[in-house]
């Protein structure tokens, strides 16, 4: 039996009058590639921030690798790294220049995790020269 690397159940969080999830649920099992797409608004960003123990759900739960994401956050934060699409990158310094940064504040390399991030660093690598002010942001 396969198990569930991640589960939302019934997640729901209000910005004000304004539900940005409501009863969510989803279940991602252990080498499933899955995505989350919508238009602006739909909670994408809200979801991610509690995915990644940044913000609190009003309601329901979420397990991540069999950790819930309130109760194990300290845990989780050792396993976990969210980087939002704004405001993340130091736009002065090269996509590169960032990656070793944030590599640094977390006491390792890119050389040292290089089998680790592979998969998405030759994606990235055509632009690692490149400003992160200067990079699409669409």
């Amino acid at each position: 039996m396969i198990k569930p690397l991640i589960t939302v159940e019934n997640v729901s969080r209000d910005f004000g009058p304004q539900p940005a999830l409501k009863d969510l649920n989803f279940q991602v099992d252990q080498g499933e590639i899955f995505g989350i797409i919508g238009p602006d608004g739909a909670g994408k960003t809200t979801l991610f921030r509690i995915m990644a123990t940044l913000l609190l759900a009003d309601r329901g739960e979420v397990m991540m690798d069999g950790m819930d994401v309130v109760r194990d956050f300290r845990t989780l934060r050792k396993h976990l790294g969210y980087m939002p699409g704004r405001f993340s990158l130091y736009q002065d310094l090269t996509v590169e220049e960032n990656l070793n940064f944030f590599a640094t504040v977390f006491n390792t390399t890119i050389k040292e995790n290089y089998s680790l991030i592979k998969d998405i660093y030759v994606q990235i690598e055509p632009f690692k020269k490149r400003r992160a002010g200067a990079l699409s942001g669409e």
